[in-house]
């Protein structure tokens, strides 16, 4: 293949010449795993995605119990790795669907991206689908906490298992406006999923504080967007003022509002407890330390 082929190919081109080429046919997809198809999809009936919960819930707190008699374990190779497939795997699926969602607004408009039943194309069905297993791979997050003897906090437990529930949801509902949210989600995680991976190695990131204020601009970018697209629906269903009709099941939109703003305000009082909380305590300490004349000295072992 010549240069000028490669240059004029899309990613997902070139990634699919690439399978095509190296990867034995009988290893190749089935459609099931390209496209949503309910009952037959891995994952993709509520009983199951019930039961993956349940084991998850079950695996890390039952594992904490075991872990109280032993020693926490390093796994820094293993973290690593962990953290280089979702940071590098994130990247690639947000530069996949850009190449997707951006012709799609040039060509229509934003409306039309995050409303109309086209939007939802079968290239973006699949990105979406790997995105909602990239959710039941992130719950390993957890167990190297749990095998770490690390504590586990409401809000990690929480947004882990009511994402992967939030990702059936949109499936299930082809929200056209689901893009928005996960290109958003895979942004922040590029990010994230790197810090892990870099600090687990001994790097010291300066900017760990700016990464939970985009985490919690994101939540309220999507919490706005998606909003607008519910109010979109009942509006044109109901005669409010409206633009248009919004494409997607209202039992997912429901959920999808739901969740992001509990995610909001849970990011908000984690940020406060961490930032804001730390940030007293330090200065009082230092007020303490200049009233006395001098620095507190280390607690003898």
């Amino acid at each position: 293949m010549q240069i000028s082929q490669i240059t004029d190919l899309s990613l997902y081109d070139t990634l699919a010449q690439l399978a095509n080429k190296h990867v034995p046919h009988q290893y190749h997809l089935p459609t099931y795993l390209q496209e949503w198809v309910p009952g037959i999809t891995p994952l993709s009936r509520i009983e199951s995605v019930g039961a993956a919960i349940v084991a998850y819930l079950a695996i890390i707190f039952g594992g904490r119990e075991l872990m109280k008699s032993r020693e926490p374990f390093k796994l820094k190779i293993p973290f690593q790795i962990h953290n280089t497939i979702l940071y590098v795997g994130s990247g690639l699926l947000l530069a996949l669907m850009a190449e997707e969602v951006i012709p799609i607004i040039y060509k229509r408009g934003f409306y039309y991206s995050i409303c109309s039943e086209d939007a939802w194309t079968s290239k973006l069905e699949f990105y979406y689908l790997i995105n909602y297993y990239f959710k039941y791979i992130e719950l390993i997050d957890t167990v190297f906490l749990v095998l770490k003897k690390k504590p586990l906090a409401f809000l990690h437990v929480f947004h882990h298992a009511a994402t992967a529930a939030l990702c059936y949801t949109q499936l299930e509902g082809r929200t056209a406006v689901s893009w928005v949210v996960i290109s958003l989600n895979l942004a922040v995680h590029v990010l994230m999923y790197y810090y892990y991976y870099a600090t687990a190695g001994g790097a010291k990131i300066w900017w760990k504080k700016y990464l939970t204020t985009m985490q919690i601009t994101q939540f309220i970018i999507d919490i706005f967007i998606v909003y607008f697209a519910t109010y979109q629906h009942y509006g044109y269903r109901w005669g409010w003022p409206h633009v248009g009709d919004c494409t997607g099941s209202r039992f997912a939109a429901f959920c999808g509002c739901g969740l992001l703003t509990s995610y909001l305000f849970l990011f908000i009082a984690f940020y406060i407890k961490t930032y804001k909380s730390a940030g007293k305590k330090g200065t009082s300490v230092k007020k303490a330390v200049t009233e006395a004349g001098t620095a507190p000295k280390p607690i003898s072992k």
